[in-house]
């Protein structure tokens, strides 16, 4: 009798595990969708020669937030990095969380789109630990907007990650201190099919991109399609 319960069981978790593989490739989906939009933004877009030097890049598309200053927020999204030792074309995501208080520009907004520059190698390290706090233990700043930003980079050498927000159509810089980020090591699972680490995905770069990531890694190489090697 048991036995007769076994492919219907089998056909469950499949259909579970395709369910699952789609909001990933949802996520990956808004992502894309996200960063087109804000680089579409006249002068108002994160500046290109800031995308030139990025080694990684983070989006989390739809970020929901809590009421006013006391509330929280917490948002799932995906970061890709550099092939080469970080000078080549774009590798394959790795999925992640994004969790902590509240910042200022989030105020009666109910969910908040956000992008991260990885500009030094220190701050791909922190990206291949299972979690880590944005100020504490990688340095962050908001980054500069538009062509104006541009001329201020020398400002921002220190900072190992450069961080956006997009709220109610604006666009602006933010600081994101206290701001806890983990692999989603499930959401890569579901995504790559196997149990896979961020180390494999952002380092190593060599696992194949999967399909629903094609369109955002697209994206990412039409406005940054290789790493300006001169310095900031």
């Amino acid at each position: 009798m048991n036995r007769l319960w076994i492919p219907t069981i089998l056909m469950l978790f499949g259909l579970s595990n395709l369910f699952a593989a789609g909001q990933e490739a949802e996520r990956l989906a808004a992502s894309s969708r996200v960063f087109q939009e804000i680089m579409n933004m006249p002068d108002g877009s994160i500046p290109k020669d800031l995308l030139a030097r990025a080694s990684c890049i983070a989006i989390i598309p739809s970020m929901k937030k809590g009421a006013f200053f006391v509330g929280g927020h917490y948002g799932k999204g995906m970061v890709s990095c550099r092939k080469g030792s970080g000078t080549g074309a774009w590798g394959p995501p790795a999925m992640i969380t994004l969790g902590g208080g509240s910042f200022g520009l989030a105020i009666g907004a109910s969910s908040v789109d956000v992008v991260m520059l990885v500009m030094m190698k220190e701050g791909v390290y922190s990206f291949l630990k299972n979690k880590f706090t944005l100020g504490i233990d990688a340095s962050a700043a908001a980054g500069p907007v538009g062509r104006a930003g541009a001329a201020e980079t020398d400002a921002y050498m220190r900072a190992k990650i450069l961080s956006y927000s997009r709220s109610r159509g604006v666009f602006a810089g933010v600081e994101l201190k206290g701001t806890v980020i983990k692999q989603d090591r499930e959401a890569n699972r579901k995504l790559y099919q196997r149990i896979i680490g961020a180390k494999e995905l952002l380092m190593e770069v060599a696992e194949p991109i999967p399909a629903a990531a094609i369109p955002v890694i697209q994206v990412l190489t039409k406005y940054s399609p290789t790493k300006h090697r001169r310095p900031l």
